[in-house]
């Protein structure tokens, strides 16, 4: 089954690291990612700017807006994210909690949704429009 290990950190740490503490962290990561590349578990990841680079975008009663910074304030920021293969939420959790950040941090598991059998079946139901074969909505 496909997890995302969702990272979530406070973004201040990182900012008031010297750069040598830095070049550290970034070894750290370096080094997880390898280890987790080498067990054939990544199926990809990506880190993300941090937070005073994003924008909220939203519509509400049909008017647009986009604002700066992200949309909930919180003491931890979504910094990225690991796509694996594991064989259960145990595996999954064992990958999260060997991330470097995990004493200051945290990191949420979360199963991915497969949409490909469903994508299947409204094709399907999509296909068998044309023959009458229809239910009470029209599917």
């Amino acid at each position: 089954m496909k997890y995302a290990l969702l990272i979530y950190m406070d973004d201040s740490q990182m900012s008031g690291m010297s750069e040598a503490e830095h070049q550290e962290a970034l070894k750290q990561w370096f080094s997880y990612s390898d280890e987790l590349q080498k067990s054939g578990k990544m199926l990809g990841g990506h880190a993300l700017q941090p937070t005073p680079t994003a924008k909220t975008a939203w519509v509400r009663n049909g008017m647009n807006a986009v604002t700066d910074g992200p949309f909930a304030e919180t003491k931890e920021q979504f910094g990225g994210f690991y796509l694996i293969e594991a064989e259960n939420e145990d595996e999954a959790a064992k990958w999260a909690l060997k991330m470097p950040h995990i004493e200051s941090g945290s990191v949420e598991i979360r199963p991915v949704r497969e949409f490909n059998q469903a994508r299947c079946q409204v094709a399907q139901r999509v296909a068998g429009r044309g023959t009458g074969n229809k239910n009470k909505n029209g599917l």
